[in-house]
């Protein structure tokens, strides 16, 4: 499997520019890939979507 998208341009220098189209075996790892990536980057972009929620201490007692 190549390293990039399939959306890349092929390099003027590849060898092999005709590829065979791909199997469903293939289709379904790329598949399984993009959204494993897709849920990974949700998960680390997650606490940016909660609102902030900033400490505020309490005040000490007021003492008699």
């Amino acid at each position: 499997m190549s390293s990039n998208d399939r959306k890349d341009p092929s390099h003027p220098d590849e060898k092999n520019p005709s590829r065979a189209p791909e199997t469903a075996e293939e289709r379904a790892r790329r598949k399984k890939n993009e959204s494993d990536n897709q849920d990974e980057a949700l998960d680390e972009t997650f606490p940016a979507s909660d609102p902030v929620s900033p400490f505020i201490p309490s005040k000490p007692p007021e003492s008699d």
